[in-house]
């Protein structure tokens, strides 16, 4: 009973199609929900691949770029102040400070010390980022080659009205489909490896992001949305190239590099995110499927998802602009988003910083 009422016809076809009029027939293949299965499999074969990647190619490349993790002090073991760490707070109130300081005879900019050395000692290194990044860059690089194959001779990649012609009856290419499990798969191995990569700034809207897309393509690709879905994803690997390439000279240190790639990134990312993507494709999933159908749940869907994405560009966009603030004054020093490491300075400077704060604690002080 629960799968017959979700997949009932009239919410996720236009009247009069019903689910039998997508069945296999006269030489034509329509997508199936059960095509999806292999996504699972071709995620964790990401999985494996990126390994190999990173060791094989990734190490070589940043030692050649000459990519060095930064030495760092280790924090002094304390198995009172390391219990708080993991179970209290990694920012301490000042509060807590005084009271640890009771505890240990130490000075309250010893205890604010350990802490710093202590959340510096989690915090990825460069060469860990200059991998992740490599590899995002090496797919998003093959996977918008692979959509431009797959779409530069296809009428719809010109006229967007061809989009909608005759749909939803319109047979699976073999090229569609594997442009689809690859993006989607993917998205699922990102998902899996969440807890191990960078975790940066934003990395809730990264999540939200992660799951409207593969929730937009998983309903785009059951309700045969293919067409739009696979010009919604060349959209966005376009920029993401550049991004990646961006960390990538910018953890190598190649400062005017990086700074001239993430001028050009900023401006395709605003060309491709804040302009065609709305203009373009939103207004071709809004307005040109009423000119043949009534309005339905899965029309309405569709577009939600798509305003979600569209929110979180705008959400990026407003960092990129802050980035691009920095480098037009000469002060862009690695990604907006990154949780930048703690510095080990003087006694003084901590002091001024600490007293000067708004009171509330380490994490304000500094």
């Amino acid at each position: 009973m629960l799968s017959e009422w979700f997949w009932w016809d009239r919410l996720w076809l236009p009247r009069p199609v019903t689910w039998a009029d997508l069945q296999d027939s006269e030489g034509c293949v329509y997508a199936r929900a059960s095509h999806l299965y292999i996504i699972l499999p071709v995620a964790v074969l990401l999985l494996g691949l990126r390994a190999l990647y990173e060791r094989l190619i990734a190490v070589p490349l940043a030692q050649a770029l000459g990519v060095k993790d930064k030495i760092r002090k280790r924090a002094s073991h304390n198995p009172l102040l390391e219990t708080y760490y993991r179970t209290h707070s990694k920012h301490p109130t000042q509060a807590d400070v005084k009271g640890v300081c009771k505890k240990l005879g130490w000075s309250e900019r010893q205890v604010e010390r350990w802490f710093r050395q202590r959340r510096n000692q989690d915090r990825p290194g460069v060469q860990k980022k200059f991998k992740e990044a490599s590899w995002r860059f090496a797919f998003y690089l093959c996977s918008t080659f692979g959509g431009v194959l797959a779409l530069y001779d296809k009428p719809w990649f010109y006229d967007l009205r061809e989009v909608w012609a005759k749909f939803p009856k319109q047979s699976l290419l073999d090229s569609q489909y594997w442009y689809y499990i690859t993006e989607m798969s993917f998205y699922g191995s990102l998902l899996f490896s969440v807890a191990a990569d960078v975790k940066r700034k934003d990395f809730k809207e990264q999540l939200v992001h992660h799951w409207a897309t593969l929730t937009l393509l998983s309903f785009s690709w059951c309700a045969n949305y293919i067409r739009i879905g696979t010009l919604v994803m060349l959209v966005h690997d376009t920029s993401d190239v550049l991004l990646e390439s961006a960390k990538m000279f910018n953890y190598a240190g190649w400062e005017t590099t990086c700074n001239s790639v993430f001028v050009v990134f900023a401006l395709v990312f605003m060309v491709t995110r804040l302009i065609i993507f709305p203009f373009w494709l939103i207004h071709c999933t809004w307005v040109y499927p009423l000119d043949q159908f009534e309005p339905f749940f899965g029309y309405y869907f569709f577009n939600a998802m798509l305003m979600v994405l569209l929110f979180l560009h705008v959400f990026w966009a407003s960092l990129i602009l802050r980035m691009v603030k920095k480098f037009l004054f000469g002060n862009l020093k690695g990604d907006e988003r990154s949780d930048e490491e703690e510095d080990e300075g003087s006694e003084e400077e901590y002091t001024h910083a600490y007293t000067n704060g708004s009171g509330n604690g380490l994490s304000n002080g500094h």
